[in-house]
């Protein structure tokens, strides 16, 4: 599993890592051993104290911090690579961080998730989720490996997925940096009752007349009777820029 995620992560002697949940640093050391410098973050202050005890005075940096409150800034000045291992419970929040943290800004992560949230991150026009949509409007994604949970000790109670996000260039972005709060509120607010049809959903996150929803969407070109899910990101884009005229 470490071997498959750093050769997903495509390291060489000029990389620099950001690592988040370095738990006991096995995987920190063998990013190490590729890459020029990691910068590997750790929330909980005695594993941190612990790392830094096996680890520092090579190219490894152990901060004891919440990745939500780290700037890049300050640890690097090119573009890095992210490789994270994100519970369940921060797994959106942090995606969407990492994504936009910056300037400088990750140039690819390779992000170990719930295998369950890896393939809702992943799925297709057709079964996407809000976070699908918002994700693949910044990113490529793909599915590098499933990671069986026998392959962990302790053992936990479900599989995990490796994924690989490539942030799109700047110019290639349907949604630019700029625009990307307000297009997750738009996201968010057509997703707000999922299995309803989306003139409902959209009305009811917008806090709007459904007739309103209906027009937006019509703008858009978009079927009203539509649940959220059967959109793909560019159906949301041409609705978000309806949002717009």
């Amino acid at each position: 599993m470490a071997a498959a995620i750093v050769r997903a992560a495509r390291l060489d002697s000029l990389a620099d890592v950001l690592e988040v949940g370095p738990g006991l640093g096995v995987l920190t050391e063998r990013l190490a051993s590729e890459a020029r410098h990691v910068v590997a973050i750790e929330i909980d202050p005695l594993l941190a104290d612990w790392l830094r005890a096996e680890l520092e005075g090579r190219n490894i940096t152990v901060v004891t911090a919440d990745v939500l409150q780290t700037e890049p800034a300050n640890y690097f000045q090119a573009p890095f690579v992210v490789v994270a291992n994100l519970p369940y419970h921060v797994t959106s929040p942090a995606l969407r961080y990492l994504l936009n943290a910056g300037p400088p800004f990750a140039s690819r992560l390779v992000v170990m998730v719930q295998a369950e949230v890896g393939d809702r991150i992943a799925a297709p026009a057709g079964d996407m989720s809000a976070l699908a949509v918002t994700i693949q409007a910044q990113a490529q994604v793909s599915v590098v490996r499933r990671v069986a949970a026998s392959a962990f000790y302790p053992r936990p109670k479900v599989d995990s997925a490796v994924l690989l996000i490539e942030p799109l260039a700047d110019s290639d972005r349907p949604i630019s940096r700029a625009e990307l709060a307000d297009f997750t509120k738009l996201v968010q607010a057509g997703f707000k009752q999922p299995r309803k049809k989306l003139a409902n959903s959209l009305a009811e996150g917008l806090d709007a007349p459904k007739d309103v929803a209906i027009e937006l969407l019509g703008a858009a070109g978009i079927d009203p009777a539509l649940r959220p899910h059967a959109l793909g990101v560019g159906d949301w884009v041409r609705l978000f820029r309806s949002t717009r005229m």
